[in-house]
């Protein structure tokens, strides 16, 4: 008998060697060898609470900033799909969305209430989950700049209230220590005319679909912009813009048209796109002196 065997009961969907591929904008990658998608937070909370300690945990959200290596994710993954993971409700001046809205959802609804600074969200392929967990930002805009507080759940099964203090936010990163999954955020705009938010929001996403392999099997951003540095810039610096890079499949590349973003433009493997980042990293260090670091999350186990 295996921990697999002694899972405790949920309200959701838990599922045993699910494949992970059809879940991440990639289009890549193994199998969990469980996968959990909670009814609600409290059947999340129950399931944690109930879960040996030592089963590892892995959240994925909408599955577009992320690799899933081939040889698929230890233990248990945890997806918040879902209308109890996805609401978005507004109050004064502050929205409150769960941790699986879209990004571009809580853009729109802060249009439609007419509060001013999210307006970056329509320009970011993911999460309020994810974008808790990164600090995601774009246009000059960061997530801690308009976060007010969190609710997660931690691995136990707690949940707590968490302000935007206790992130300790950087540039694409946290300081908090221990691992929480994001139920609930909530965040503060300032008033305007909901046409001029809108507006805002459409040239946004304009500049996103003619700057952006969107159409694109990819996983956004690669790198972070090191300091004093785009990305973008040297990648294509050390040539690799257009360059299919294989390791075990049909190949990646770095997209044509944006440069830090790769792409799968048919059967790559996750060991190629994996394999292409580190190939850029160690030839942009070679070339140009500069350190890549990655901005997409890579998760589970290679071949």
């Amino acid at each position: 008998m295996t921990w697999r065997d002694t899972l405790p009961p949920v309200r959701g969907k838990l599922l045993r060697d699910e494949p992970l591929a059809p879940f991440t904008w990639f289009r890549v990658g193994g199998s969990a060898e469980a996968l959990f998608i909670p009814a609600d937070a409290d059947d999340l909370a129950d399931f944690l609470k109930a879960l040996d300690a030592a089963v590892p945990v892995t959240v994925l959200g909408v599955g577009s900033n992320v690799i899933v290596r081939d040889g698929g994710v230890e233990g248990v993954v945890i997806r918040l799909a879902g209308r109890a993971f996805a609401g978005i409700a507004t109050e004064g001046d502050t929205i409150t969305a769960g941790a699986g809205a879209l990004d571009a959802m809580v853009a729109k609804a802060s249009a439609k209430a007419g509060l001013a600074g999210l307006e970056f969200y329509a320009g970011i392929p993911g999460t309020i989950g994810g974008a808790l967990v990164m600090n995601a930002g774009c246009y000059g805009s960061e997530t801690k700049d308009v976060l007010v507080s969190a609710r997660g759940v931690t691995r136990t099964g707690e949940l707590r209230d968490y302000s935007v203090e206790d992130f300790g936010y950087s540039y694409r990163h946290n300081g908090y220590d221990e691992d929480i999954l994001w139920m609930e955020a909530t965040f503060r705009g300032t008033r305007d005319d909901p046409a001029a938010v809108a507006g805002r929001i459409a040239e946004i996403t304009a500049r996103r679909e003619t700057t952006q392999p969107i159409r694109e099997k990819t996983g956004g951003s690669t790198f972070k912009n090191p300091p004093g540095h785009s990305s973008w810039k040297l990648v294509d610096e050390a040539g690799w813009r257009g360059k299919l890079h294989r390791v075990t499949g049909g190949g990646a590349m770095f997209s044509e048209l944006h440069s830090n973003f790769m792409i799968n433009p048919g059967e790559a493997t996750a060991a190629d796109i994996e394999g292409l980042g580190e190939a850029v990293r160690a030839d942009v260090q070679s070339k140009l002196n500069v350190n890549l670091e990655w901005e997409i999350k890579r998760i589970g186990r290679p071949l």
